[in-house]
C-alpha cells in the first residue's frame, strides 16, 4: 500500500532533523520548520511495524483546520500548507509543559479518580462522580514535556515553582487554552461530537506567545458522538468514542499494551486497511467535508517536490 514510513529529505539550508513518533521535522536555517506527518502510527509509547495509508494526510488535514479556525484566539506556527501531508511554519521556543484540558471524567482522569484519589496536577475533584460524567467546568491539567520516557503531570505551582513558565506567561497560556477548548467544543458540537479532552503545544516567537504543533486531531484529543450521550450515561454504558482508542482496543485484544516482553500482533493487510478506512471516517465525521484521496503516486516524492517548491518561495 502507498504510504509514508519515513521520509529522507535534504532541503535548502535545512540545518537539522528530528524523527519523532509520527512526524518528520526539518529545520530550514534558523526560522522555519518543515513538518512532515507521516503514516507510522503509535500506541502505548510504540511505533507499530507497518504505516497506515492516508493517516498523516488525515491528522495534518484535520491540524490545518482547526489551526485556521482559532488564529484570532492567537497566533499559530502555520505560514503554508503546500502539501496533504506537509505544514511549513515558523520555528518557536517550545514551552516545556503540555496544557492538557478535560471536560470529562474520562481516559487518565478517571482511571486517577477511579482509584481513589480526588486531586490531579493539583486540582480537586468532586465526590459522587462516573465516568465519563460532564465535569462542572472543564479543568487543566498539564504534563511536563519529556525528551526521554514518558511526560507526567505537574501543578501549576510546581510549574512556576520550578521556573519551568513564569507566571504570568502560564496564567497566558491557562487562558488561551480554555478559549480554544471552548471553540474547538463548538465546532465539534456543530459536527454532532463532544470534545471530552485535548491537549495544547504553546512556543514563543520574539516575545509573542503562538500555538504549536497539531490541534483537535483524533491523536491528540478524544471525542464522544452526542447522539445518545446522556441516555448511555443513565444506563451506565460506555460512550461512543471518536478517537484512535480503537487501535489500542485492538492491540489489548491481542496482547499488548507496551509492556517489557510483549510483542506486537500481527498486522495483516486486512488490519491496516480497516485502519485507515476509520481514520478516513474520522476525518469526514469532524470535518464534515468528504477526504480527497490523493492521486496513485509516489507521495513521498510528491511531498518533497511540493514542500521544495514552497521553500523556494519562502527563502
Amino acid at each position: 500500500m502507498n504510504a509514508i514510513k519515513e521520509t529522507i529529505f535534504n532541503f535548502n539550508k535545512q540545518t537539522a532533523f528530528y524523527k519523532g513518533k509520527v512526524r518528520d521535522v526539518y529545520t530550514i536555517g534558523e526560522e522555519y520548520l518543515v513538518m512532515v506527518a507521516s503514516d507510522r502510527i503509535s500506541a502505548f509509547d510504540v511505533v507499530l511495524p507497518r504505516p497506515i495509508p492516508y493517516k498523516g494526510q488525515v491528522l495534518n488535514q484535520i491540524a490545518e483546520k482547526f489551526l485556521s479556525s482559532t488564529k484570532d484566539i492567537l497566533p499559530n506556527w502555520v505560514i503554508t500548507v503546500p502539501d496533504q501531508n506537509a505544514t511549513i511554519g515558523y520555528k518557536c521556543q517550545p514551552f516545556k509543559v503540555e496544557m492538557v484540558i478535560r471536560g470529562y471524567l474520562a481516559g487518565h482522569l478517571w482511571r486517577t479518580y477511579r482509584d481513589g484519589k480526588r486531586v490531579l496536577c493539583g486540582v480537586p475533584l468532586p465526590e459522587g462522580l462516573s465516568e465519563n460524567d460532564k465535569l462542572p467546568e472543564p479543568i487543566i491539567t498539564p504534563t511536563t514535556k519529556a525528551d526521554v520516557g514518558h511526560d507526567e503531570d505537574i501543578s501549576r505551582e510546581d510549574i512556576i515553582a520550578k521556573g519551568i513558565v513564569g507566571e504570568e506567561d502560564y496564567t497566558r497560556l491557562e487562558n488561551y487554552t480554555r478559549a480554544l477548548y471552548q471553540r474547538g467544543a463548538e465546532m465539534a458540537n456543530e459536527r454532532g461530537l463532544i470534545l471530552v479532552d485535548t491537549k495544547y503545544e504553546f512556543g514563543k516567537k520574539d516575545g509573542e506567545i503562538y500555538l504549536m504543533d497539531e490541534i483537535h486531531t483524533p491523536d491528540s484529543s478524544r471525542y464522544f458522538y452526542a447522539e445518545g450521550y446522556e441516555e448511555r450515561q443513565a444506563n451506565g454504558e460506555p460512550q461512543r468514542q471518536l478517537s484512535k482508542e480503537f487501535v489500542r482496543e485492538w492491540l489489548m485484544d491481542n496482547g499488548f499494551q507496551g509492556k517489557a516482553g510483549q510483542i506486537v500482533p500481527k498486522m495483516t493487510d486486512d488490519v491496516v486497511q480497516s485502519i485507515s478506512e476509520r481514520y478516513i471516517e474520522l476525518y469526514e465525521h469532524i470535518t464534515g467535508e468528504a477526504f480527497q484521496y490523493p492521486a496513485n503516486e509516489d507521495i513521498v516524492l510528491r511531498v518533497e517536490q511540493n514542500v521544495t517548491e514552497a521553500l523556494n518561495k519562502l527563502l
